[in-house]
């Protein structure tokens, strides 16, 4: 047990008031690596049958022009138990009729399996464009199609429109990955309006083919990306170079959108091994583990179609609680100590006192929020060790006034204000720190400065001074 006094000395005022931004550190020499193979890739092809796809497309009817192209690209795909393909079809089944339109037409046409290529080509050339456009509902009944073992599921939505049944999925899309159910969905866009497009790229990552040749080009280019089955574990390092650290949050950020997905809690397994996770390839992201203090890695490259393991060094924690001497409760109440890098200014936490945190080793500085501020340097926290860090325990002012006036209270030795009351707030009981003080007092009605009052007293842990002001 560390036992701290507290210090009013000029040094703490210098440090207070002459801030400089702490960054939090970089985890060093972090790297990706890859092993393995992975788990099974499933593709879900949700396509666009609505009556809009029988307009004219480079000559020839959208839905003719799609239907041929992905069955070319099925046709090449190669056969695999890691791949399973499935389709799902929207707006066939019910012809569009003004103000009448059907919004529960969507269809599993194909259910998932492998080596179905021939079956959902032979699926494409029976569909017949006639109904509306559910695309939400197409997503939220696309979350049954997968079976449930492992693996990476894909949904790449064919469409020449936006959502006609006044549903969401963008939040549906949201929905879907946030649970894992998921990888962010590629969407292809076949002649969008410009105006329209924003209503697709939320749901994913959307491509545009403005014309049956750049189509023929997105699709291939999405299905290759697709196929990409990359895994990934986490290895959160202890101070000994050792994947022993977990149960930590982590978060991903994908640097071009600065959108925060995944974020998940780290595991380890009943074997002690970093589980394995499910990771979109495409982005570059950065990287944050949620530990106190945060650990962050600017940019992650995953390679993809493989399994990464992510590696972050650095990340043992031991246990420290600051608190009053004794961990006796004060009359402050509820109150709070900042975390800081020694020399800094800048907290990275704050947290009760009293409180035990978990900590990633080092040095830090701790700020309690008494009166007057107590700054505790250069506390030291290691691996898988518990400390506690004591400041003596506050005193008691009561200030007994017979009249109203202007008061505050400064420390004896730096002249720092202490409290500074408004007008007649000042009688009453107030919390000190140990240690000595000075009251400068003029009541309201003085005639001049010279009435001023000066009173020094000195506060000790758990006792009670007492002042009588009579101005």
């Amino acid at each position: 047990m560390l036992h701290f006094q507290s210090t009013h000395e000029p040094k703490w005022r210098k440090l207070l008031l002459s801030c400089a931004i702490a960054l939090c550190p970089m985890a060093s020499q972090s790297q990706v690596t890859v092993e393995g193979e992975g788990l099974p890739t499933r593709i879900l092809f949700v396509f666009d049958a609505s009556n809009s796809m029988n307009s004219i497309w480079g000559g020839n009817r959208k839905i003719e022009t799609a239907s041929r192209l992905l069955s070319e690209t099925l046709k090449g795909l190669h056969q695999s138990h890691q791949l399973e393909l499935a389709l799902r079809v929207y707006g066939h089944g019910t012809k569009h009729v003004a103000g009448n339109q059907d919004c529960d037409d969507t269809e599993l046409v194909v259910p998932f399996g492998t080596a179905n290529n021939l079956i959902i080509k032979q699926s494409l050339g029976r569909i017949r464009a006639q109904g509306t456009t559910p695309i939400a509902r197409s997503l939220e009944q696309a979350a049954k199609d997968f079976p449930q073992a492992p693996g990476r599921n894909v949904i790449i939505l064919i469409t020449d429109g936006i959502e006609a049944c006044d549903e969401d999925p963008c939040a549906v899309s949201r929905a879907l990955q946030s649970q894992g159910i998921v990888v962010k969905p590629f969407v292809i866009g076949m002649g969008i309006e410009e105006n329209m497009e924003e209503k697709l790229r939320c749901i994913g990552d959307f491509y545009d083919a403005s014309d049956p040749d750049s189509f023929e080009h997105v699709l291939d280019l999405v299905v290759e990306q697709a196929l990409n089955n990359t895994t990934l574990h986490v290895e959160l390092l202890d101070d000994q170079g050792n994947a022993t650290v977990s149960n930590l949050a982590y978060s991903f950020t994908d640097l071009r959108t600065e959108h925060h997905h995944p974020q998940w809690v780290h595991t380890l397994s009943w074997i002690d091994a970093p589980d394995t996770v499910y990771v979109d390839p495409l982005p570059a992201y950065a990287f944050t583990v949620h530990s106190i203090p945060p650990r962050v890695i600017d940019s992650v490259l995953l390679n993809p179609g493989v399994h990464n393991v992510l590696s972050v060094p650095n990340m043992g924690q031991g246990h420290l609680k600051p608190q009053f001497a004794r961990g006796v409760r004060t009359d402050y109440g509820i109150m709070d100590v900042e975390w800081r890098f020694p020399g800094q200014c800048d907290s990275f936490f704050a947290s009760p006192v009293g409180q035990e945190l978990r900590l990633c080793s080092g040095t830090y500085d701790l700020l309690f929020h008494t009166h007057p501020p107590t700054l505790v340097q250069d506390v030291r926290v290691d691996e898988d060790k518990k400390r506690i860090v004591e400041i003596p325990a506050p005193g008691s002012l009561v200030i007994h006034a017979a009249k109203s006036g202007y008061a505050v209270v400064i420390d004896a030795k730096t002249l720092e204000p202490v409290f500074q009351f408004e007008p007649g707030q000042h009688a009453g009981k107030h919390t000190l720190q140990p240690g000595n003080f000075t009251l400068i007092f003029r009541a309201t009605n003085a005639r001049g400065t010279l009435y001023s009052i000066r009173e020094s007293f000195t506060i000790a842990s758990g006792k009670t001074t007492n002042l009588n002001i009579h101005g």
